[in-house]
């Protein structure tokens, strides 16, 4: 068979479907959405608000895999020192709810996701357990980049020591420090600070914050002065890298943040979560990786390590040395699709072909595809697409391209457009991981926690009846799970914005057909190669039916010789299975 047109590599099937849920803003039935409102004013989700109905419903999307965003404790303006909790310094907090991305206690979960804060850690093991009666496996946040400014952990077991704890400070770096240091320099807030905004107030909100020496922030700035734009509100992690000498490494003796961050995973791995999500994976030394995964696999041989990674020349060493299980597409196919989505002058299906042919080649099973995520602009805003329905060529593609892991981000499946000025998180065509919110559309789906769509409109009920119809179509189709891939190339009357492929296997076939072009019906035939007819073993058959896999329509041709009729509208996407 043509190589040009098709992978040597062995499919694997690692077709899982991830749901990923922003735990604070899921369940929140609150509608104020006040500009930076605190959580009395703007409500907040709760691990009790993720119901049985809640994950059957999510279940019956076709997921297999719930990624819980913002678990762990992290910084914030909400003051629960009635409960034990230290403060944080609002000057060093972004947002008044704060990121989840400025872990606080690694040992410890969000009071704000608690009915009960004393019994947090029980309310979310209670979660874990529900999620595993209706058969979906567990992803939380790993963050081992950096932590908060104020991380102190109250929760840790007996034994552990607080990072920083036994830190040398008179160095700017040391093998056996924990963090980095800008020795003789105080800390100074970043310029253009208002924590929570003109109307919050707090005594400790004063434009200053005690940390001296001051530390390096978890972007690699390496200054006591870092800009509000900087990843300011943490302090990174030492791994055993000077990144001041020549990025010159110190792994021998084992540093010991590998050794906590080791034991930090362990204690999750034994709460029975079943994988983690790695924060910008890339930030920490491969060898570190290399080290720990196997390390927690000896807890659980079956928890699954997903990378947020960006840097398509790394990806090999990633699953190589690094040991990762998978790791994000963004960079390839999430950008590419991106641009044939909004279309863009220079969005062009050649990206697609680029993904499979070259950048994701030998591991392309082991690729998270997805169009949404915490961190990425919502397809309904304005920014990106508009219309939510412009995506579904993409969505498509993205979820049979590969026999890998597919992923949607909670009210993505109902058009969610983020919009609003939320507070920190602004008017960024985004929902905020920052403040206290309620996510609107994704609102009407819950339907005051009866999780029946009673508040959509048509259209959202059809286009969340599209995400079922095509995830659960693609979690249990043998093809798209199990199948060979062969693109089809060159097809006459397809422009640079459709694109056909096959997956097939000795058995059964699924003709992919995407038409991104927004104006222009795919009104032709397509001919399939007489290498692929012969393997396929359809060249002399009579007729053969094709059945559309997402509307259940079905039509038949005599010789399939004569090529393939198909009739693809603007922005759609066909699955034709024979």
């Amino acid at each position: 068979m043509n190589t040009q047109y098709t992978t040597e590599e062995p499919v694997k099937d690692n077709k899982f479907i991830i749901y990923q849920i922003m735990v604070r803003l899921f369940g929140n039935q609150n509608t104020t959405n006040k500009h930076y409102g605190t959580r009395d004013e703007n409500g907040v989700g709760k691990f009790n608000d993720i119901t049985d109905k809640a994950l059957s419903e999510i279940k019956a999307l076709g997921t297999s895999h719930v990624w819980y965003t913002g678990v762990i404790e992290h910084a914030t303006m909400t003051d629960y020192s009635a409960y034990n909790i230290k403060p944080d310094d609002p000057d060093i907090v972004k947002g008044i709810a704060g990121s989840p991305y400025a872990i606080k206690d690694y040992y410890d979960v969000d009071p704000d996701l608690a009915v009960d804060v004393k019994n947090r850690m029980t309310e979310f093991v209670a979660l874990i357990r529900r999620t595993h009666q209706h058969q979906l496996k567990v992803i939380i946040d790993f963050v081992p980049n950096h932590v908060a400014r104020t991380y102190n952990s109250d929760a840790k077991p007996t034994g552990v020591v607080d990072f920083g704890t036994n830190d040398d400070k008179t160095k700017a770096f040391s093998p056996q420090n924990d963090f980095y240091y800008i020795p003789g320099q105080p800390f100074v807030v970043p310029a253009g600070t208002n924590a929570g905004g003109e109307a919050f107030t707090s005594p400790l909100k004063d434009n200053r914050f005690d940390e001296n020496p001051a530390k390096a922030t978890g972007n690699d700035v390496f200054s006591a002065t870092p800009s509000l734009n900087d990843w300011s509100e943490t302090i990174k992690l030492n791994y055993g890298v000077d990144y001041q000498d020549h990025r010159k490494t110190y792994f021998d003796p084992v540093p010991p943040v590998w050794e906590k961050m080791r034991d930090i995973l362990v204690f999750w791995a034994k709460k029975d979560v079943d994988g983690f999500r790695c924060d910008m994976a890339e930030m920490v030394p491969v060898e570190f990786w290399n080290w720990v995964i196997p390390a927690v696999k000896k807890v659980n041989p079956n928890i699954i390590f997903i990378a947020e990674a960006y840097n398509p020349q790394e990806y090999q060493k990633y699953f190589t040395t690094g040991q990762f299980d998978f790791l994000y597409d963004k960079v390839g196919l999430y950008d590419g699709l991106k641009r044939l989505i909004r279309d863009e002058p220079n969005g062009h299906v050649k990206d697609i072909t680029y993904v499979w042919s070259q950048e994701s080649r030998g591991f392309s099973s082991r690729m998270v595809r997805f169009l949404e995520n915490h961190d990425e602009e919502r397809i309904a805003s304005a920014g990106f697409a508009g219309n939510p329905w412009l995506a579904k060529p993409a969505m498509v593609v993205a979820a049979t391209l590969s026999s890998g892991p597919v992923m949607i981000y909670f009210g993505q499946e109902v058009g969610e457009p983020g919009k609003g000025n939320e507070g920190f998180g602004g008017e960024d065509n985004r929902t905020t991981i920052f403040d206290y919110w309620g996510v609107p559309e994704h609102q009407k789906w819950m339907n005051n926690g009866r999780f029946d769509g009673g508040g959509l409109s048509e259209n959202q009920q059809n286009l969340r009846a599209f995400y079922q119809k095509l995830l659960t179509t693609v979690a249990s189709n043998r093809v798209i799970r199990e199948g060979k891939f062969y693109e089809l190339a060159h097809l006459p009357e397809f422009s640079h914005k459709q694109y056909a492929y096959l997956r097939f296997t000795d058995k059964q076939r699924v003709l992919v057909i995407a038409n991104f072009d927004r104006n222009q019906d795919l009104n032709t035939r397509i001919h399939l190669p007489q290498e692929l007819l012969q393997t396929l073993q359809v060249s002399d058959k009579k007729s053969v039916i094709f059945k559309n896999l997402l509307t259940g329509g079905s039509f038949f041709i005599t010789d399939i010789q004569a090529g393939i009729p198909v009739h693809v509208l603007p922005s759609d996407a066909w699955l034709l299975e024979f």
